[in-house]
Formats: structure tokens, sequence, C-alpha cells
């Protein structure tokens, strides 16, 4: 049997619920802490992912992300790190804002945001390829600094699809054609000659409540 070489582990998840998710609002970098139930959530998640060999955690520097992370770390006994790479989607005027609210002031980039939203550069904002291109950028980093080992990402929505969009080679619009829940997990394998593969996407069964977002 021919050698594969090393393969490497990667844990995508995305950070507990927080206010921003409960009321319905646009999050970006809007810095909401976890509330109760994503409190509860990362405990779950933090559980259901000792022992699985975690020896890393790297986050993005929002506290939602962070708190979920440690909470994690902390279970597991692996290293932390925040990295900018993997910081929410920068979304402009639309930051903290109700979601019906935007798609009443701003319908034509609305439309853009439910159709295409590979398309969509909020005022003051991010586009999705710029999220994708830092986030994929970090994560290949990663990948090439610990071969073979296995290690968690822990971000946002809006960073996770794009991310899994590029590994996977999935063209635009990409976007709602991955679905990722509130303290949710996803496992990639990397391999040097193969890339990357997706082998679990968004595993929920450890959560009691979640919220799902469609839009």
């Amino acid at each position: 049997m021919a050698e594969q070489g090393l393969r490497t582990t990667i844990f995508i998840v995305r950070h507990g619920e927080c206010a921003g998710n409960r009321e319905g609002l646009f999050r970006g970098r809007c810095d909401f802490p976890l509330n109760e139930t994503g409190i509860r959530q990362a405990e779950a998640l933090a559980l259901e992912l000792k022992g699985l060999g975690l020896t890393r955690i790297y986050t993005g520097p929002l506290a939602r992300a962070t708190e979920t992370a440690r909470i994690i770390a902390d279970a597991c006994g692996a290293d932390f790190e925040t990295r900018a790479g993997f910081n929410n989607m920068s979304l402009g005027e639309w930051e903290g804002r109700p979601k019906r609210e935007v798609m009443e002031e701003f319908p034509e980039e609305w439309s853009l945001w439910i159709e295409h939203p590979d398309r969509l550069h909020v005022p003051g904002g991010e586009s999705l390829p710029d999220v994708q291109r830092r986030a994929f950028s970090n994560l290949d980093h990663l990948v090439r600094t610990h071969p073979g080992e296995t290690f968690a990402v822990v971000s946002h929505r809006a960073v996770i699809k794009p991310l899994l969009a590029a590994c996977l080679g999935i063209a635009e619009p990409s976007f709602w054609k991955l679905h990722v829940d509130t303290a949710s997990y996803s496992i990639l394998v990397h391999e040097e000659k193969r890339g990357y593969c997706l082998t679990l996407l968004n595993q929920n069964k450890h959560l009691a409540e979640v919220i799902q977002e469609w839009v």
C-alpha cells in the first residue's frame, strides 16, 4: 500500500451563542460575549471534544470565540492562541443592526446577501473573498506548521463557511451551500498530496438547544 504521508486533523468550531444570535443581529466585529446558553453550549462542546487528541486551539480575537476556545482548551488540556486571521468578517454599517432593519434599508444589498453574498461589499466592511483569503492563508500556515497533529480553529459563521469552501474548492456562490450552527464542529483532514478532505460537517448532537440561522 502506498504511503500517503502525515494526516493532519483540524476541528473547525463555531463559537457558542451570544445575544447577537438570539436577537437576530448582524454581529460582525461587535464584541458580544457568550450568553448563558452559549456558555452551556461551549461546555457541552468541550466534553464532546475531550479525549479526541486536541493539542492546540486557535481562535479569533472576539469574546464569543475566545471564551468558547478557552472552555475547550481547559477541558482538553490544550494550548490556546488568538489569531487575527480568524476574526469575524467586518460588516461596516451593518454591524449590530437587526437583520430585518437592514433588509428594509438596503434592499439591493440584501438581495445580494440572500442570493450571492460572495459579491456583496458592505460599506466600511470586508467582502467574503477577502475573509476567505485571510482565513485560508492562516489555516494553511497552521497545517504546514503542525503536520500530523490534531488542532482546532474556533471562529464565526462568516469565516468558517468561506474557509471550508476554499478548502474544498467550492465555487461561488458557496456561502449558502454550507451550514454551521453555534457551538457545532466540523472536521477537515489534510494530506500533503491530496489536500483537504471534509469528514464531518456541523456536528451538533451534543447541544440541548440551538438557534439555526438561515439568513
